[in-house]
């Protein structure tokens, strides 16, 4: 799902002058292409506070240069409940995630916890499959929202799934109290700190993206795995090797000798 919206109403609660909206450019990354994000809520109510949140964070995602796609949870089987990896709705969660750079995450508190719609999304996805990894070296920005006062259960329950699913969260987060209270008929966020708090997290999101970018499968490269592999660092295909320019093309130590 992607949102379309018009310039001149599109952020009703942000004060334009103080949006960054060249993010690419501030890191000397003008010509770079929008980076993916894919964002996942956490409830099938019709007025889904999770849900709203996640649009508004795409809506600023996209006003940062991001392209953004909003998986719908709804016919997701639970993970075992159908044989085989062929259900339609498992199928475009997983090309969803290998499709993106980075991850939005959102869930109502329930019970302390997670719920357990943004579980089931997250279980779905395996760490490897068939030799590709869906979610590792992925940025995740996560947040969630609560009926009652704030909690950060639920983001600390994310961060440790994001930590599991071996992706780079990011610092900031969004727990937004009372989520009742915070949207209008609309559904459209209402001015506040928490909305504050939900463009910083955006914000940050899109830098530290476009910082890992080209940079991500260097830093999950493991020595563990290497050694598992049977897959000895070779100068001439090693990450880090051709990042210091020792590749191939480097002088070999007996051209300098």
């Amino acid at each position: 799902m992607t949102l379309a919206f018009s310039e001149s109403s599109s952020l009703p609660a942000a004060k334009p002058q103080f949006l960054d909206t060249a993010i690419a450019a501030r890191l000397g990354m003008s010509d770079a292409p929008p980076v993916r994000i894919l964002l996942l809520y956490g409830s099938l109510r019709q007025r889904s506070y999770s849900r709203l949140l996640v649009e508004e964070a795409a809506r600023l995602l996209q006003l940062f240069g991001a392209e953004t796609r909003i998986f719908d949870p709804r016919g997701l089987p639970y993970p075992d409940e159908v044989e085989g990896n062929d259900h339609p709705k498992v199928k475009e969660l997983r090309e969803l995630s290998l499709w993106s750079e980075g991850q939005v995450w959102c869930s109502p508190e329930r019970h302390g916890t997670i719920s357990g719609v943004l579980k089931t999304q997250i279980d779905q996805l395996p760490l490897s499959m068939g030799g590709i990894r869906p979610t590792q070296g992925r940025t995740l920005a996560v947040m969630q929202v609560s009926g009652g006062s704030q909690s950060f259960n639920t983001v600390n329950q994310l961060r440790q799934l994001g930590r599991w699913m071996r992706m780079f969260t990011i610092p900031n987060q969004s727990s937004v109290a009372k989520a009742y209270e915070e949207f209008d008929e609309e559904g459209r966020m209402k001015p506040s700190s928490y909305y504050d708090r939900l463009v910083d997290v955006m914000e940050e999101l899109v830098k530290f993206t476009l910082l890992l970018r080209g940079r991500a499968d260097y830093l999950v490269d493991r020595y563990s795995e290497r050694v598992e592999a049977g897959r000895p660092l070779d100068p001439k295909t090693d990450l880090a090797s051709l990042a210091m320019g020792l590749g191939e093309s480097a002088p070999q130590q007996e051209d300098i000798e």
